[in-house]
């Protein structure tokens, strides 16, 4: 959906609930300036995570002085990855090398069950999460990832076959990512379990989950949407690095 300028036409949902989760609006940001303050990178109005745990960095505000700080401790040869709430003016001295949207999503309502079968992992199953993800390719998970949350994974003998995990965690929310099933055991609901398994042990912690997905995946967003999420609002993840 365009605008009349061309520009995409971002949606905002501005119900009570919605302007009740505005931490949900920059969740980098509140997550970096949060709960996950131990991992961040950066002063002042900007932010990144280390690039082996995650590519995202995020800005307070979409001012000059922002990107200053966002230029200052940007590591060597990376972009900077931003969730914002729109596309914003691009400053002077950077270049945008991407730009697309992402559904936000909400969980309304508590789990409905889990599946016995799932089962927590650790540090040390890392070799076979990074098979499962090179397999899948569920979007950005590097070496130290799960250090970020808690992860669960469904196994057939020594293989990982399914997982599901925790990545941005902003005040009262946990950020579900990393959901994926190798082609092979696909059909098995285990999608759903491992998403539900999360979904319950953020519950039971006071936290509400949240997750984002591209508004073409259908198949994923039904089956958020069967398990309780609902769209929050549009945000926009933009690509951008100094010339």
């Amino acid at each position: 959906m365009e605008s009349d300028s061309g520009e995409p036409a971002f949606i905002h949902h501005d119900t009570p609930r919605a302007m009740a989760i505005n931490v949900l609006d920059n969740p980098v940001w509140h997550a970096l300036t949060g709960p996950h303050r131990s991992h961040a990178i950066g002063s002042g109005l900007a932010r990144h995570y280390p690039r082996d745990v995650a590519p995202f960095s995020a800005i307070a505000e979409p001012t000059e002085a922002a990107y200053a700080d966002l230029s200052a401790d940007l590591p060597a040869n990376a972009e900077a990855r931003l969730f914002r709430p729109s596309v914003e003016a691009l400053p002077d001295g950077w270049e945008e090398l991407d730009r697309f949207p992402m559904l936000q999503m909400v969980a309304s309502g508590g789990s409905n069950g889990s599946d016995s079968a799932a089962s927590l992992l650790s540090m040390a199953d890392i070799a076979a999460m990074m098979d499962l993800v090179a397999a899948t390719k569920p979007g950005p998970f590097g070496p130290r990832t799960p250090l970020l949350g808690r992860y669960a994974g469904i196994w057939h003998g020594d293989r990982l076959v399914a997982m599901a995990g925790e990545r941005l965690r902003a005040p009262g929310h946990v950020e579900l990512s990393a959901i994926c099933v190798h082609p092979e055991a696909r059909g098995k609901g285990y999608a759903a379990a491992l998403t539900r398994r999360l979904m319950g042990l953020a519950f039971e912690g006071g936290e509400v989950p949240f997750l984002h997905v591209r508004r073409d995946n259908v198949g994923a967003i039904a089956l958020y949407k069967r398990l309780g999420f609902e769209t929050r609002r549009e945000l926009v993840v933009l690509w951008r690095r100094p010339r």
